[in-house]
């Protein structure tokens, strides 16, 4: 079947969707909706996990932000608008400001986007009659949703900041060890200050939209835990002893390049016109200066002695003069480039840190804020990369040592290898739909319990 694209018009009038619901009854196949927001980084995985959910027999409805679209629709899922403009929020100068940690975007500035895009998922939702919501915190709508219809929902993060554990802090705070007790903390005032600026919004849409009553938390669901599917994998970050069932570290949802991309030819020239290049993009973290970074970067790399691929992204890596050592690429598919570097240098998301990994390569994380410093962490004391190196603390001197160091160390090599060597084993996807499948099955057999 083609992958559909359902303006809020077509969802309502689709004949797909009027014979079932005026029938009043559920369509046997059973019908996921994916909801999900953000940059590149926040939508990726969730094709892939769509993807695995529909050849699994499934009906994937993909709702994100309109230029998302031809993602989604490119790999056969059906896809609908969720007016969610992070993306277009993150290029402006106050967007830029706030990724450089230098200030903050206000809140009346978010809320009415919020609040649309909490309409239209529930929109689609209304339409779309799924048997279970799989959703990103960012919509902020998902939990409710499955809240409203009775239906399972499952929240789905790269990074496990909604799972308490002793072992260490919350990710978003950069998951340092501060001490059992003060550790497990961090997840509960996590929660609490997150939700604490929106609350009122989401429970005065909760009423006006859905007719349900204030809500207390969104750790539980139908009296039962809600189940939390962490996509990167656990021979990266282990799941802690005092983690429950409803928490599951599934694997990287990888979205690998289709077999018929072709990489630009200039690409191909310069990966065979001498030594393996050290990859340097910073995914989404749109830089103020983009003109600064590049020079730094070029100025790193040329101590280094090395050879780089530069990546612009939404990086704002430009260059005017670029030598003959450094190549800049708009883009390329990680899961082709990454196997034919010889390190990786990125800001620490969650995805790009899992394909680095994966095509055993050592990494250099230069994180911004958010789980970033986390992922920095981990592949420090992991044995496959530097030391993380702060993006206010980045300088040509620091860059360039480590490019030298990942370059030089053997040892560090060797990990790396050998941990790409597991994640390459894993299939991150194929254990999130059976965990998903597993729910909705024990969901409709405790419905239909007496």
């Amino acid at each position: 079947m083609r992958a559909r694209y359902f303006s809020y018009r077509a969802i309502a009038n689709h004949p797909f969707f009027l014979s079932d619901r005026n029938s009043g009854n559920r369509c046997m196949s059973k019908r996921i909706l994916v909801l999900t927001a953000g940059s590149q980084g926040d939508v990726q995985p969730y094709v892939a996990l769509g993807k695995g959910l529909k050849q699994a027999g499934f009906e994937v409805l993909l709702a994100t932000d309109p230029s998302f679209s031809s993602l989604v629709t490119s790999h056969a899922l059906d896809f609908a608008p969720l007016r969610a403009p992070f993306a277009q929020l993150a290029q402006t100068d106050t967007g830029k400001a706030a990724l450089a940690g230098k200030k903050s975007i206000s809140l009346k500035q978010i809320m009415p986007m919020l609040r649309q895009m909490m309409d239209d998922a529930w929109e689609i939702a209304r339409q779309y009659n799924p048997d279970a919501v799989v959703y990103h915190a960012k919509p902020l709508a998902g939990y409710h949703i499955a809240d409203k219809l009775g239906i399972p929902g499952f929240l789905a993060m790269a990074f496990p900041i909604y799972s308490p554990t002793r072992s260490f802090a919350n990710p978003i705070v950069g998951g340092g060890n501060y001490g059992g007790f003060l550790n497990y903390l961090s997840y509960t005032l996590f929660l609490q200050a997150s939700l604490l600026p929106y609350r009122r919004l989401i429970n005065r849409w909760r009423q006006e939209k859905l007719g349900l009553p204030p809500f207390r938390d969104e750790r539980s669901l139908h009296g039962r835990p809600v189940p939390k599917l962490y996509a990167y994998s656990r021979h990266v970050v282990p799941p802690p002893a005092d983690w429950d069932d409803a928490s599951i570290v599934a694997g990287y949802w990888f979205l690998d390049s289709s077999s018929d991309w072709q990489p630009p030819a200039d690409l191909v020239a310069f990966l065979a016109g001498g030594p393996p290049p050290v990859y340097v993009g910073f995914g989404s973290m749109a830089s103020q200066d983009a003109a600064k970074t590049t020079r730094l970067v070029m100025d790193a790399v040329r101590q280094s002695g090395q050879r780089a691929i530069l990546a612009t992204g939404w990086g704002g890596l430009a260059a005017s003069e670029v030598p003959n050592a450094i190549h800049i690429l708009q883009s390329a598919p990680h899961d082709w480039l990454f196997p034919q570097c010889l390190a990786v240098v990125h800001h620490g998301g969650a995805g790009t840190t899992g394909a680095g990994l994966r095509a055993g390569k050592p990494t250099i994380i230069c994180p911004f804020f958010g789980d970033q410093p986390f992922w920095g962490k981990q592949v420090f004391e992991l044995g496959v990369g530097t030391r993380p190196i702060p993006q206010k603390k980045l300088t040509v001197t620091n860059l360039s040592q480590a490019i030298q160091a990942v370059s030089l160390d053997t040892a560090m090599q060797q990990q790396a290898n050998a941990l790409g060597e597991k994640l390459q084993t894993e299939n991150g996807v194929m254990q999130a739909v059976e965990a998903i499948q597993e729910q909705i099955t024990k969901h409709r057999h405790l419905a239909s319990s007496p």
